[in-house]
């Protein structure tokens, strides 16, 4: 069985969002180091500054403060390093911070007058570089390259942090958008529940059509069940109608010729006729019923009838103890009062009481009804203490198409209904000995 809607629609939204905040993530992160960068810079270049303005010259010699304003560059264990290189590339001046740094970076004073890269020493690691070129200090000429310097590690611990974050914000992000869409699929889909609840009603015969509060995406969905709803109660109507006027304008030809059949039976001569054609009259209206009735007996394509088994049994036996009042059946249910029979009532009434009136001629005085749901089926035993049905008959009666009337003219046609109603709901005969002594007919009908 497949999955429902809801679920697969659910399902390729939560792809669909779960890509999306893939994709998110690398942009987010790169949107950070972007920012990072920026302000890494921002601050390298106000310590260039800074050192820029502690700066000054003496014939054309640079003489820095023993005392800077920024304390970073003379503190040792401090990560801000600061350099000043001269024109031609020689380091002319170093911050305390950097004296333990070996680091082998040279200025290009190409007139660029400032930029922002990152360096990588094999020994030291990465580290952000701001560089800038000074042409004049404090009016005067010099031609300097002011260079701030701050390790990659000291961003490292903020970096892996906001990453770390960012899973989280976006998984906590995720599930409450998963949230959002299963919430928002289930309010979407009240009308659908809806319509599902109204064609249950349509199956179990409470409700005669559909109503037109839905959607507008149903509407032509409704309109089309109801059309086909009142075509099918129409045909049926009409069907019914015409088997009605079948069996009357039959029944007058039939009655003709049962008078006719007697007239001649009072004559000696002709009795033998008489008796062949009462035989044959006989079988003609025993086929007219049979015919009538499987035509009529069969089940609605959209309704899905229930009938309670336990009263409709009640009034089979209690018509069926007077007509054989003499052998004084006992009759033994094993079954749920409350359990309903998937067929409609009249093919129940006709089918049930074809198998109880075989089951009340033929047994020595003890009949059972039993009836379950199991394994998605409604199972219905009739059984009896009679003499039952002989193995090699029992392959005759079960095989489709085999009717025990056109075997044994004269003897009715129960069975071959029975079979009928059966087989048009999807059910299945099963005829072995029962426990009792006679015969056992097991019915399996699927429950939709």
């Amino acid at each position: 069985m497949g999955a429902s809607l809801r679920v697969r629609l659910m399902l390729g939204a939560a792809v669909m969002a779960v890509l999306f905040m893939l994709a998110l993530l690398p942009a987010l992160r790169g949107a950070f180091v972007i920012a990072l960068e920026q302000s890494i810079q921002q601050r390298l270049a106000a310590d260039a500054s800074a050192l820029i303005a502690a700066a000054r010259v003496e014939n054309g010699h640079l003489q820095m403060p023993e005392k800077l304003p920024n304390e970073e560059f003379d503190n040792l264990d401090a990560r801000q390093l600061g350099y000043i290189y001269d024109s031609d590339g020689r380091l002319v001046w170093q911050s305390r911070s950097s004296r333990d740094e070996r680091l082998d970076y040279r200025p290009r004073y190409d007139g660029q007058t400032h930029e922002f890269l990152r360096i990588t020493d094999g020994e030291e690691g990465e580290f952000f570089v701001y560089d800038v070129e000074v042409d004049l200090l404090r009016g005067q000429k010099a031609a300097f390259s002011i260079v701030t310097m701050q390790p990659l590690a000291d961003y490292k611990s903020m970096y892996d942090g906001f990453v770390n974050q960012l899973y989280l914000w976006l998984g906590a992000a995720l599930l409450v958008l998963l949230g959002l869409l299963w919430f928002g699929l289930t309010w979407g889909f009240r009308s659908l529940r809806g319509l599902s609840a109204e064609l249950d009603e349509v199956e179990s015969g409470s409700r005669d059509r559909l109503s037109d509060e839905h959607p507008r995406e149903l509407l032509r969905l409704t309109k089309s069940l109801n059309r086909l709803l009142d075509s099918e109660r129409l045909q049926r109507e009409r069907y019914r109608h015409s088997l009605d006027d079948l069996a009357h304008s039959l029944k007058t030809p039939l009655s003709v010729l049962q008078g006719v059949s007697e007239t001649i039976a009072a004559r000696p001569v002709d009795r033998e006729q008489a008796r062949v054609l009462q035989g044959q009259i006989e079988r003609m209206s025993q086929q007219i019923g049979y015919q009538l009735q499987r035509a009529s007996l069969r089940k609605s394509g959209l309704v899905r009838h229930r009938v309670q088994l336990a009263p409709l049994l009640d009034n089979l036996c209690d018509a069926l103890d007077k007509v054989y009042r003499e052998k004084r059946v006992r009759m033994a249910r094993d079954f749920d009062p409350g359990l309903m029979m998937p067929m409609e009532r009249g093919a129940l009434l006709e089918m049930l009481g074809n198998l109880l009136e075989n089951a009340f001629r033929l047994c020595l005085g003890h009949i059972r009804v039993s009836a379950e749901v199991r394994d998605g089926c409604c199972e219905l035993r009739v059984e009896d203490d009679g003499p039952g049905v002989p193995v090699d008959q029992r392959d005759r009666i079960l095989k489709r198409g085999e009717r025990l009337d056109t075997q044994h003219p004269g003897q009715g046609i129960g069975t071959a209904v029975v079979k009928d109603i059966i087989e048009s709901y999807d059910g299945e005969l099963f005829l072995q000995d029962s426990s009792l002594g006679g015969a056992e007919f097991r019915i399996r009908f699927p429950l939709l």
